[in-house]
């Protein structure tokens, strides 16, 4: 069987890209003493992150390849996929309902923040699985566009590490396992690059990568809306979670115009 040359490098671009959530993971060893107010923002700009990427990288990319109707097709597939694990998923707190209305607001329990935090992980796992495809592919046909191609993706999975890794703090108080949880959240990428060597590549097209990333948009979404706004909410701080979002919106914005 023929071996392209840039496979070794392929997989190192693709493996950098995915482990660079482990950089934005490594803001829990800078926070001295938590307080609430750092979460209730750092989940604000984990949601702006999300939305963002999603309504101006992913959905536009399946635009272009599949279409609106089918983008969008496959985006509600997504959001009714996470909303159907949602229900069948056990948990002992609903994130929406954080008190009764008769009752004094009081702190989200910690098991609905780690459920977040898990959440989070899964969908940018979900996330960086089709971006290791492109990573993978893309060095493949060409060393200076894979190396492109990984420096975006890697900028972008930054905060992604964020997202995982600060609501897993809160939730246990303890800074390996969250750093932990963020850093191997980006495993799917080179996993994701050694699927489409193996087997993906002779069946992989530009309609199915597509899809996969509008299906994406719908989880991370959905998450967002469900899980992470909910919970960023739940402690208070309204103004500081808005300034959050706009600050995620902003980082990914300058970073899609650098890139």
């Amino acid at each position: 069987m023929y071996v392209p040359e840039n496979v070794g490098l392929a997989l190192i671009l693709t493996t950098i890209a995915g482990l660079s959530t482990g950089i934005g993971g490594t803001i829990v060893y800078f926070i001295r003493k938590p307080r609430l107010v750092y979460l209730s923002f750092s989940l604000g700009f984990s949601a702006g992150v999300m939305i963002y990427l999603s309504f101006m990288e992913l959905l536009p990319e399946a635009i272009n390849k599949i279409g609106e109707t089918g983008s969008a097709a496959v985006f509600f597939v997504g959001m009714f996929l996470m909303y159907f694990i949602d229900i069948f998923l056990p948990e002992s707190e609903n994130p929406h309902h954080v008190h009764e209305p008769t009752e004094k607001p009081r702190p989200c329990k910690k098991d609905a923040l780690m459920r977040t935090g898990m959440f989070t992980a899964l969908a940018i796992g979900i996330h960086n699985f089709p971006e290791g495809l492109a990573t993978f592919a893309a060095t493949l046909s060409s060393i200076k566009l894979g190396v492109i191609v990984a420096l975006s993706i890697a900028i972008h999975n930054i905060p992604e590490g964020i997202a995982v890794a600060m609501p897993i703090l809160y939730a246990t108080g303890n800074r390996k396992k969250a750093f932990s949880y963020s850093f191997f959240s980006g495993l799917a990428e080179p996993i994701g690059g050694l699927i489409s060597f193996i087997i993906l590549m002779p069946f992989l097209t530009e309609k199915v990568l597509a899809s996969l990333l509008a299906g994406v948009a719908g989880i991370m979404i959905y998450i967002s809306l469900d899980q992470i706004l909910p919970a960023a909410h739940c402690y208070g701080h309204e103004h500081t979670v808005i300034s959050g979002i706009i600050l995620g919106f902003a980082v990914m914005a300058v970073s899609l115009i650098i890139l």
